[in-house]
């Protein structure tokens, strides 16, 4: 669960996955929030810039990166307008992953894993987050063009893509620091901090614990149930698994990127969770 290299044409390929699919919902859903709910309309975007400063300001992520988690919190914020919002756990991420982040950082410095003090790129933010607002998309097709009731499956797989890249951020960036010595997860064998798909335990339980948080956020947020719950969050501390495993069979290869890697796994936690929610609720 170490942070890697990314592979420039992978990065791109990422932004371009989402990006446009995110800007297409944005005038769909921003078009007809003005005309029926113009203040939900301007709160959207009051809140998605200042997201953006915000992070901007605190070095968790550069120009394009703000940019593009600004994005991403007014697609949320219009597929969950009000009090009872997705913003919230993606709130408890931002402030969970740049605490973990900036814990430990001259060790990091010292090793050569620490972040870059500018912060996250437009690609790394789409990475992490990119699949859990695309997440929205389905929803707001059905309230466009459709007059059944909206299903809560892809609110779960929102919260799963969410714990998942919350899990993997502080799995790598604490099981650095705090976890001692890492071992690749298929075969236990010890490896140098900084090899791809190493895990530690205590970087592992600090993951799942950063998932835990995100999904406890959603309790209150987004009135998730038991089984919703259940779900989100197993599902999330599978796509952390997944994520070690790309990084041990194909990232250590040069096959794949750290962005590419990051995508698949959220993806692969937002897709588990939305089948569970679909065949076993």
């Amino acid at each position: 669960m170490s942070r890697s290299r990314s592979i420039p044409w992978q990065s791109k390929t990422v932004l371009l996955l989402i990006l446009p699919v995110l800007a297409a919902h944005l005038v769909l859903d921003l078009g007809r929030e003005m005309t029926l709910r113009p203040l939900t309309a301007w709160t959207a975007i009051g809140i998605s810039v200042t997201f953006g400063v915000l992070a901007f300001l605190l070095r968790a992520a550069t120009a394009g990166g703000a940019a593009t988690g600004a994005l991403v919190a007014v697609t949320l914020y219009l597929w969950t307008p009000g009090w009872h919002t997705a913003l919230w756990p993606l709130g408890a991420l931002l402030v969970l992953t740049l605490l973990a982040t900036r814990f430990g950082r001259r060790a990091k410095e010292t090793l050569g894993v620490a972040e870059g003090r500018r912060g996250r790129t437009a690609a790394q933010v789409a990475a992490n987050i990119g699949v859990a607002a695309v997440c929205g998309v389905p929803l707001t097709l059905a309230a466009i063009f459709s007059a059944e009731p909206v299903s809560r499956i892809w609110l779960v797989g929102m919260m799963a893509a969410l714990g998942e890249a919350t899990a993997d951020t502080l799995s790598s960036e604490l099981g650095q620091v705090l976890g001692g010595e890492p071992r690749l997860l298929t075969t236990l064998q010890r490896v140098p901090r900084g090899t791809d798909g190493a895990v530690t335990l205590v970087g592992t339980l600090c993951g799942i614990a950063g998932a835990a948080v995100v999904v406890a956020v959603a309790v209150p947020a987004l009135e998730f149930g038991l089984e919703e719950i259940e779900i989100a969050l197993g599902a999330a501390v599978l796509g952390l698994f997944v994520d070690s495993l790309l990084g041990e069979w194909v990232e250590r290869m040069g096959w794949l990127g750290n962005d590419a890697v990051n995508t698949l796994s959220t993806l692969t936690a937002a897709l588990v969770a939305v089948g569970a929610m679909r065949w076993l609720v």
